[in-house]
């Protein structure tokens, strides 16, 4: 008999919408899972039981009261939430000392639409300090641990959104992606992480836009799982910097992911230019081999020549770094409490602060032209195909034994493709294609045109169907 964290988010709404499946049942059995299990992952930092089961009561009760075609799409589905973002009346950490003991007092627009929608907030996933490296180790919480190999980091920054999905703990998550924080634990886990076109979430009413490197996402096992909890947190704000432009009238990200995508003109490369990045051999394996997949279904793929120097200047990695200093100085910490933050954070707001303004205006402007150029070359391809991390999945501790200049390199040596769709603001995902011979995923990237993201979905749900990756489970389940 199937058990229900077996079932897919999707599986899961429509045995509710049917009254085949209690929202209720489906609660207790995740929390209890959680309870029994996340003990070996460290992938939630704050639990809600009480919380979430009278959500599920609730539901319940409109499942039982309300007609089939008049429930929200996600009614009963348990959907944890970054402790990066508010939800009302449960703590708030963003994986710090500083906030540690912070209570949120109002949920986010982009939680208040998941509660809309009908989702069940059973709690806050880990994440690194303030989001901002690629692991999900901090100083207040056990490291999350990857559930392929618990000696393993499922990366960051939604690491623990990611570890929850692949264990088993949850059937879909949100998480948010700065410089490749939802791709990059979907690739070390072997899900479909979705990166949204910029201003398609809002990060209303308290997350500043800034130059919109960050957006909200899912993460999930299933390509439509992801479409569905992205039509429920696709909002817009009054107020909001950047607007994506909006599906085709009538239509949502699920109806994408259910079509066929038709024959596209995909590029792709593999090299990381000034970056200097050496790739690793298993990824690129993955890499050729999801190459030849796209070549069966009747894709064109043809090579773009180190697009990142062509059109950065090969300065994109000194630019960004700039900028990544500045996002992290960005959060308010009391004069007094910056001693308590980690070491990476301490020496991003160093850095910050001894950057001129000029400077960092000539970081932008720079990373601006190199995007209008990147844009502008790349239109003509429907999909641009990259890895999504250079390496494996890498040790718990692989980052933080040099200080934090060494850790900054050794994380632009691990994530050198993601951050450049968060500066040009395109979708991007990572399709879980590949395991290594040590029984690893390995995942590749696929990028878009500004609100492209229905492409996105339409080809990989195409080449999940090609290549079926949910069946495939870590150990444990």
């Amino acid at each position: 008999m199937t058990r229900i964290h077996e079932l897919s988010a999707h599986r899961l709404a429509a045995l509710v919408h049917s009254r085949e499946l209690s929202p209720v049942e489906i609660t207790e059995h995740y929390l209890g899972r959680i309870e029994r299990l996340d003990g070996r992952y460290g992938s939630y930092i704050t639990v809600t039981p009480e919380k979430a089961l009278e959500q599920a009561r609730y539901a319940e009760k409109r499942v039982m009261g309300d007609t089939p075609d008049t429930l929200p799409p996600l009614l009963g589905v348990p959907v944890p939430v970054k402790d990066l973002d508010p939800v009302a009346g449960v703590p708030i950490t963003y994986g710090s000392r500083v906030f540690r003991d912070t209570t949120a007092p109002f949920d986010s627009d982009m939680v208040r639409a998941l509660r809309a929608a009908g989702a069940i907030l059973v709690g806050k996933t880990n994440t690194p300090e303030l989001g901002s490296s690629c692991y999900t180790e901090n100083e207040i919480a056990p490291p999350t641990r990857n559930p392929w190999d618990t000696a393993l980091s499922p990366g960051g920054s939604s690491g623990g959104a990611a570890a929850a999905v692949a264990a088993g703990l949850a059937p879909a998550a949100q998480g948010s992606d700065g410089g490749g924080s939802i791709r990059i634990p979907a690739a070390a886990c072997g899900l479909f992480g979705l990166k949204p076109t910029r201003g398609r979430i809002s990060g209303a009413p308290a997350k500043p836009d800034l130059l919109g490197l960050s957006t909200a996402g899912p993460l999930a096992r299933t390509v439509l799982d992801a479409a569905l909890l992205l039509d429920a947190m696709a909002i817009s704000r009054p107020g909001d910097y950047f607007t994506a432009p909006p599906p085709p009238p009538g239509s949502t990200f699920a109806d994408a992911a259910r079509r066929e995508p038709g024959p596209l003109r995909i590029g792709r490369y593999a090299t990381t230019g000034s970056l200097d990045v050496a790739v690793h051999p298993d990824v690129l394996a993955a890499y050729e081999e999801a190459t030849r997949l796209l070549t069966d279904l009747g894709h064109e793929v043809e090579e773009i020549p180190e697009p990142q120097d062509a059109h950065f200047g090969g300065a994109f990695g000194r630019d960004f770094a700039v900028v990544w200093a500045a996002m992290a100085s960005a959060t308010p910490v009391a004069p007094e409490r910056e001693g308590d933050l980690g070491p990476l954070n301490r020496w991003l707001r160093e850095r910050a602060r001894a950057t001129p303004v000029p400077d960092y205006i000539a970081a932008c402007a720079a990373l601006q032209r190199g995007v209008r150029s990147l844009i502008a070359a790349t239109e003509p391809y429907d999909a641009v195909l990259t890895p999504t991390l250079a390496l494996p999945p890498v040790p718990i501790g692989h980052f933080v034994q040099e200080g934090p200049e060494r850790e900054f390199r050794l994380m632009t040596e691990f994530t050198p493709f993601t951050s450049v769709y968060n500066v040009s603001g395109q979708p991007s995902v990572n399709v879980p294609l590949h395991w290594s011979e040590r029984g690893l995923p390995i995942g590749v990237m696929l990028s878009g045109r500004m609100g492209g993201e229905g492409t996105l979905l339409a080809l990989s749900a195409q080449l999940e169907a090609a290549r079926p990756w949910a069946p495939r489970v870590p150990p444990g389940w």
